[in-house]
């Protein structure tokens, strides 16, 4: 079975897994730890073993599957030479998100309960800005016009995408690609 720590661990990551499943479908407010520690299957004692409170563990599993996303747009950086590929790689990365699969519904929920909680708030302006960054230091060496706003446009315009997709199906590559394209072309 393993050792204590590596069992802890496991716990740990099915009751992340299970949050990460629950907001979406139940919504941030109705994520209780009796239905999560049931979801992990384990018992609802074992939560607060783990994290300091219910709130705390929400975040964590948020924050962790935002990076992750995160850090799959940040690696396509390397693969992208021009501002015009990194558009089409981000655009492309969107695909699989319509709005209203639970990856996006997960964001969406997050976004909605940071302006409730500053712990939140705060955790998921880190991941953001950390993207950011990175975006900003691509778009500078790229010699693409004020890198740091545009790529804190470009981060935001592609968040709209996927918020307003749920409404409008018809924002779809084609449709946004040569708007977004715009931001990064060279004046």
């Amino acid at each position: 079975m393993g050792t204590s720590a590596e069992r802890g661990e496991e716990a740990r990551r099915r009751l992340t897994r299970a949050a990460v499943e629950l907001i979406p479908e139940r919504g941030w407010a109705a994520v209780s730890t009796r239905v999560l520690a049931e979801r992990a299957g384990v018992t609802p004692s074992v939560v607060h073993y783990h994290f300091p409170s219910l709130g705390a563990l929400l975040v964590d599993a948020v924050v962790t599957a935002m990076r992750g996303l995160l850090a799959e747009a940040t690696a396509a950086l390397a693969s992208v030479r021009t501002p015009g590929e990194l558009l089409e790689a981000m655009l492309a990365a969107l695909e699989p998100y319509d709005g209203r699969d639970p990856m996006s519904v997960l964001f969406m929920e997050a976004y909605l309960a940071a302006n409730r909680d500053a712990r939140l708030r705060e955790a998921i302006g880190e991941v953001v800005a950390g993207f950011r960054d990175e975006l900003a230091a691509w778009l500078d060496t790229r010699k693409v016009p004020a890198p740091t706003e545009t790529a804190a446009v470009l981060a935001a315009a592609i968040d709209g995408v996927l918020l307003h997709r749920a409404l409008n199906p018809g924002l779809t590559r084609a449709a946004v690609a040569p708007v977004l394209r715009r931001l990064v072309d060279r004046a």
